[in-house]
């Protein structure tokens, strides 16, 4: 019986994952099935672009893993059993159980709609591509002169409402923020993002915290009531409760407790990457979410897992950061280098050229998903110790 290896999510961590173990194991000897709800390739960092219709590849899944060995399934997970080793999956309306043998839990984040009363029923996120074509559409029923308010002083917040305003300088922009935008910026990179917001006309407030969102309407809770015609949320993230309802060791936050190999504390058959994963770096503090720090954990925890299923041991993930790339529209952006444990340095670049930038980052993250290397890999034999590694009872779940 060949072993399974059962990776949930494509995102910039699940993808290259599951590209990366098959091309270092034999065909026939391990069965590599990735799981995504969606059967299109999602940039997260470009669906703000969508949403203003402007021209972005959207690459199937497919396209991606066909000749890598890797089987697609597409479906929702429902649920996870993690003592007969099972995964649930919803598939055209039906419910499958997939058994698995080694379990790469990628799935993610997602804006968090249900802290504040409303988000959920009123306000529009950029998380998924129906979203962005959501936000599309709203935008394009606007008046001249209508309000487009939006939530939230992080990197999506800003990237939104800066894509926005520049796109349609009709619209009145509106970002309202409980702390300074860009606040964890370099000073000289914080002074250039407010050069923009104001030349873009932005209207930002900062200090507001939202109590409510109505329809056409936040409510501060100060009590000030701010109109718009439309609504963005990016208010936070979260992670699925899927991990904690799993029986996975997980933090407050709800991210599973792993070690330096993304393995789980609590079930060492499970491995979680991503967003999903609280991988705590050699500074002490978590990753922080996002695909800056997603990217890295997909090709390491492969290694990993390659190396069990072969018997072979490989070292745990090293990583610093190196910068953070905020578009501010297509004809401005910031990019703030950062010293190794995040904390930002002087050094930065701005305009276009900080958008050229910050697209050859995303556009290299595409190339890792054609090719998912290692380069120079060889498929090895999934050898007797890698097998006697995987309990047995998981072995006859199927």
């Amino acid at each position: 019986m060949s072993s399974r290896v059962l990776v949930l999510g494509a995102g910039y961590a699940g993808l290259p994952a599951a590209k990366r173990i098959a091309r270092q194991v034999l065909p026939g000897e391990v069965e590599v099935t990735l799981v995504n709800g969606t059967a299109d390739f999602v940039e997260r960092p470009r669906l703000h672009q969508i949403a203003m219709g402007q021209d972005v590849k959207v690459v199937p899944l497919r396209s991606y893993l066909d000749g890598s060995g890797v089987r697609f399934v597409r479906g929702w997970v429902r649920s996870i059993d993690v003592d007969a080793h099972a995964v649930a999956v919803e598939e055209d309306g039906g419910l499958r159980h997939h058994p698995y043998d080694i379990l790469v839990y990628a799935l993610g984040s997602r804006t968090d709609v249900g802290t504040v009363p409303g988000v959920r029923e009123h306000a529009l996120t950029l998380d998924t591509l129906d979203g962005a074509a959501l936000a599309s559409n709203a935008l394009r029923g606007l008046e001249p002169s209508a309000t487009v308010v939006v939530c939230g002083g992080g990197l999506t917040g800003i990237e939104t409402a800066t894509e926005v305003a520049e796109s349609l300088p009709e619209l009145d922009v509106r970002l309202v923020s409980s702390t300074e935008p860009g606040h964890w910026l370099s000073g000289k990179a914080r002074r250039h993002l407010h050069h923009v917001l104001d030349e873009l006309r932005i209207d930002v407030t900062c200090g507001a915290r939202v109590r409510e969102v109505r329809s056409g309407e936040l409510v501060l809770e100060q009590g000030r009531r701010i109109p718009f015609g439309v609504g963005f949320w990016a208010g936070g993230f979260g992670v699925p409760a899927l991990a904690r309802e799993s029986g996975l060791a997980v933090t407050a936050q709800g991210r599973a407790r792993v070690d330096a190999r993304m393995q789980s504390l609590s079930h060492p058959d499970v491995y979680v990457i991503g967003d999903a994963a609280a991988v705590a770096g050699s500074w002490g503090e978590e990753f922080a979410m996002g695909c800056r720090t997603g990217g890295f954990t997909g090709p390491k925890v492969a290694d990993v897992v390659a190396a069990r299923l072969t018997g072979r041991e490989t070292g745990p993930l090293r990583f610093r950061y190196i910068h953070e790339c905020i578009s501010l529209g297509r004809r401005h952006g910031v990019v703030q280098f950062l010293d190794a444990d995040g904390s930002p340095i002087p050094r930065i670049l701005t305009g276009r050229k900080a958008i050229t930038y910050k697209n050859a980052v995303l556009n290299s993250a595409r190339l890792v998903f054609g090719h998912a290397g290692p380069a120079l890999a060889r498929r090895r034999h999934v050898a007797d110790a890698g097998t006697a590694a995987i309990p047995a009872a998981a072995r006859q779940s199927a």
